[in-house]
């Protein structure tokens, strides 16, 4: 007897440490949903609508883990990216086209990041001119002259430090009870500025980059089909803690500004808001996460951008690769970075129109992304016996419906409004 439970104690560290060694993927991936452009949209929901839109959390955090699922499972079976899947299914002239629409929108997406810097440092009275470039060099210099192993744990750290949020909300006192209230009933409005809104949270969990980012850093950690299991947990733990942050973010939001009927129109105004409401901690904690959660997503976006861009047309991609065994991935990175961050540097640059225009492409190429994923994943050329399962479908399938809906509703919205 007390042999086995010997053995069970030696089974389970076994097990952890192995979980230790594959953690990375799932948590990173789901981290980035808290970009800028997140928590934009969860501080102005929160603002606006107290708690009543703390429900679309609930769905959110299915449609994540269903997708991010899928994601993981074709690259450990497949050994390729998405990206390279397409290409060899779909053909170039499509491929094309889909990657300079995804290759747009990701600039705009790396440009609103780079606001976020900008607009968090000033908060502490950095100028722009200053927290952009210093932070454009730290990121290309840990891509560039880092590697995999070391990126992934500073990726890690920032995941963490994230939670931040938690401490920042409960800092403005929530009621609990209503909070209780608003999930158990959800509340829903059929106007133009709340659909626009439930729209947003529910986009922003997922993104059109972050399938090709999910199944390239599963390549790049040659995780396989004997690792499915940690990586599964290592994408629900990803999963819940970017609904957690999000769900704080609101509350934080909810509790201190739609109170006191303060509007807001980005995440800077709510750190700056924060301060006579819920104090100075609160204020600071609160705008230490959109600087984190900023510089952490000008990191992955047009890493992700670089990895996809470069499996769709054949060349070498990988922050394991040296410079010159992979020119056009790092060139394409440190344009990316570039370009993004000159446009924020430009006085008066219209970085609303950027946000929204980026957004927009998003929502327009999402749905062929994750179609172009179920056909994939069902093919069974490609993946063999790990096609998805019938309930998966009817989930995934059912998934794809409601998100071109969405995006439909997305591009539709303001014409009505």
């Amino acid at each position: 007897m007390t042999a086995r439970i010997t053995l069970q104690k030696k089974g389970w560290w076994r097990n952890m440490l192995i979980f230790f060694a594959l953690l990375g993927p799932g948590i990173i991936t789901g981290s980035v949903d808290n970009d800028a452009g997140g928590i934009t949209t969860y501080s102005v929901a929160g603002a606006l609508y107290g708690y009543k839109l703390l429900w679309t959390m609930i769905p959110a955090f299915i449609v994540l883990l269903i997708i991010q699922e899928m994601n993981a499972r074709m690259g450990i079976v497949t050994g390729k990216g998405l990206a390279d899947l397409i290409r060899e299914n779909a053909g170039v002239k499509v491929t094309f086209f889909i990657f300079v629409g995804l290759l747009i929108a990701d600039l705009g997406n790396t440009t609103t990041e780079f606001a976020g810097v900008a607009g968090s440092m000033n908060i502490f009275g950095i100028s722009k001119y200053i927290s952009v470039p210093v932070s454009l060099a730290l990121v290309w210099l840990l891509v560039v002259k880092g590697n995999y192993k070391i990126a992934e744990r500073i990726f890690l750290v920032f995941s963490v430090c994230l939670l931040m949020y938690i401490v920042s909300a409960v800092m403005g006192k929530p009621h609990w009870g209503e909070i209780g209230t608003a999930m158990a009933h959800p509340h829903m409005e059929f106007n133009a500025p709340y659909l626009a809104i439930v729209i947003g949270i529910i986009g922003t969990t997922i993104a059109p980059w972050m399938q090709f980012y999910m199944q390239s850093s599963v390549i790049e950690k040659g995780l396989k089909m004997r690792d499915y299991k940690y990586t599964l947990v290592d994408i629900v733990i990803g999963c819940l803690v970017t609904v957690i942050v999000a769900f704080f973010i609101i509350i934080a939001c909810a509790s201190t500004l739609h109170e006191n009927g303060i509007k807001i129109n980005e995440a800077k105004d709510a750190a700056m808001a924060l301060k006579p409401l819920a104090g100075s901690l609160a204020s600071t904690l609160f705008a230490l996460g959109l600087f984190v959660a900023s510089i952490f997503s000008a990191t992955i976006l047009p890493l992700a951008t670089a990895f996809y861009v470069c499996e769709a047309f054949g060349f070498e991609a990988g922050i394991d690769k040296k410079w010159e065994e992979a020119p056009e991935f790092y060139f394409l990175y440190t344009g990316i970075l570039i370009l993004a961050a000159a446009i924020i540097l430009i006085p008066n640059a219209p970085l609303i129109e950027i946000s929204i225009w980026s957004q927009v492409i998003n929502g327009i190429l999402l749905p062929v992304v994750l179609i172009c994923m179920i056909l994939l994943i069902n093919n069974k050329k490609i993946m063999g016996k790990h096609v998805n399962k019938p309930m998966t479908n009817i989930i995934g399938w059912s998934t794809v419906i409601i998100l071109v809906s969405l995006s439909l509703m997305l591009l539709f919205i303001p014409l009505f409004s």
